[in-house]
């Protein structure tokens, strides 16, 4: 099962370091880094409104575990977004590219 990984990132260069972190170590199979996302949400009780970097992380679903746990070690927030979706079809030429440049 392929997914598609979701993550905010504070600044480019938490984005970079994770992007970069996730393919080298072969959980990833690309990343991509979109600038200039702004999020709204509820934190401590109150409304908070930040400009953030977001990462699309294309992996398999058996490294989600890994790849969590990277993020985790790496991000500054406490709890980062990370959200996983499965993909459901897709390009298999480009899906067996995915499987070939992970550890699965």
């Amino acid at each position: 099962m392929y997914q598609v990984i979701f993550c905010t990132c504070p600044s480019d260069e938490v984005a970079k370091l994770i992007a970069t972190t996730l393919v080298k170590n072969k959980l990833a199979a690309c990343v991509n880094i979109v600038p200039n996302v702004v999020s709204v949400y509820q934190w401590d009780d109150q409304v908070m409104c930040d400009n953030e970097v977001k990462l699309v992380i294309k992996s398999t679903a058996k490294l989600f575990p890994l790849i969590e746990s990277s993020i985790n070690d790496l991000h500054p927030h406490d709890t980062p977004e990370i959200i996983a979706m499965n993909i459901q079809q897709g390009n298999e030429e480009y899906l067996h590219w995915i499987n070939e440049s992970t550890k699965s």
